[in-house]
């Protein structure tokens, strides 16, 4: 904890929004991580400066603590543009709050604008998710019963059949139900417990990365493009995290094959995934802030994905690839969720990005670091 901050805020360096205290004299003396994320600064850069000389000519901000300083009561401020030092333009939205605890006068909070939507997204994209989670595993529950019905039914009636040649028709009922079982099972995979241990990203993304390699085809040829090339853009330091590792495998092979196949399907030469991983800091997930997390990116130089499917990529059965199950993505997310996760894509024609963050959690530093 910063030795300049009041032991009652001490929870402040836990929060996810930005906090700066100012003192009587409108200087700061505090300013928590969040802070120095969303201005890209640090607090030793800070402290000691007023408001006026850390944002230069807002007078909106000067306008709202001057408010709060006449009313003795809090003060909010909505969704206006501040200059950061480094001379960067962002939307926020400022709650300036009165104290008694010096040296703090004054608390500022600041929520970034365009990152209060990416929560309130990741919110509903979490609440349709589990939605849509709930309506496949009961319909798979509904359907698999029937459908076991319908082939032992079909395997009686070819038995007595008289005329071989209509077994033909049987095997078709036959098949077509082992593949709905498939789909089913697929459907109910999500549902099995995970198995948390100490994983390391780079094994996973190894295995992955070898699949990728073994499915694609090795010798250039006019019905097969040259072979996929899979990349590597590893940060080794990085550290393990708890997660089940076959369903993290399972998640990013799903992104990875996906765009192994459309470029594949679209004939491109040359087709090229890179996977990468670095350090994100400072990262909100799920309302919960994080002090670091692995930022793992599959990025392919394909065709990319359609536009009039974008938006739902993520949602079941939504394939933008003939014969596609539009399955892949949505296991993938829910096995991302299930790390406590989350995952996004852009995309246009040559570059198609799914980012994927992990949180690692500092009980999970501690078990690491106790076995080693």
């Amino acid at each position: 904890m910063n030795q300049n901050t009041p032991s009652s805020f001490a929870g402040l360096e836990h929060l996810a929004t930005a906090i700066i205290l100012l003192d009587d004299h409108l200087k700061v003396t505090y300013a928590n991580p969040g802070a120095e994320v969303l201005f890209a600064l640090s607090a030793k850069q800070i402290v000691g400066q007023s408001i006026s000389q850390v944002f230069p000519g807002c007078d909106i901000l000067c306008s709202a603590v001057e408010n709060s300083l006449r009313t003795n009561s809090p003060f909010r401020e909505h969704e206006f543009s501040i200059t950061t030092p480094r001379q960067a333009s962002l939307a926020v939205t400022c709650t300036v709050t009165p104290v008694d605890q010096p040296p703090a006068s004054l608390v500022l909070e600041f929520q970034q604008m365009d990152q209060q939507l990416r929560i309130a997204r990741e919110e509903r994209m979490l609440i349709h998710q589990q939605a849509n989670t709930e309506l496949l595993r009961n319909l798979a529950h509904e359907i698999r019963n029937p459908l076991g019905g319908l082939r032992g039914a079909a395997q009686l009636l070819e038995h007595e059949l008289p005329d071989p040649s209509l077994r033909e028709y049987t095997q078709v009922i036959i098949k077509e139900a082992d593949r709905l079982q498939l789909l089913m099972d697929r459907l109910l995979v999500p549902h099995r417990v995970p198995k948390y241990e100490p994983t390391n990203i780079h094994e996973v993304l190894e295995r992955v990365r070898s699949l990728l390699l073994a499915e694609s085809p090795q010798n250039a040829s006019k019905d097969h493009p040259k072979a996929i090339t899979v990349k590597r853009d590893y940060d080794t330091s990085l550290p393990d995290i708890i997660g089940d590792r076959e369903k993290l495998i399972q998640a990013v092979l799903n992104i990875a094959r996906n765009a192994a196949q459309a470029m594949q399907a679209s004939g491109q030469q040359n087709g090229e995934i890179t996977l990468r991983t670095r350090a994100e800091r400072q990262v909100t997930l799920a309302k919960k802030r994080y002090r670091v997390a692995i930022k793992l990116q599959i990025i392919d130089n394909g065709p990319g994905i359609p536009a009039e499917i974008r938006d739902r990529i993520f949602y079941p059965l939504v394939s933008g690839r003939e014969g596609g199950s539009g399955l892949g993505l949505t296991l993938a997310q829910t096995f991302i969720t299930q790390h406590h996760g989350m995952i996004e894509c852009e995309s246009e024609p040559g570059r198609t990005c799914f980012t994927i963050l992990l949180p690692i959690e500092s009980t999970a530093m501690k078990t690491i670091s106790s076995k080693q």
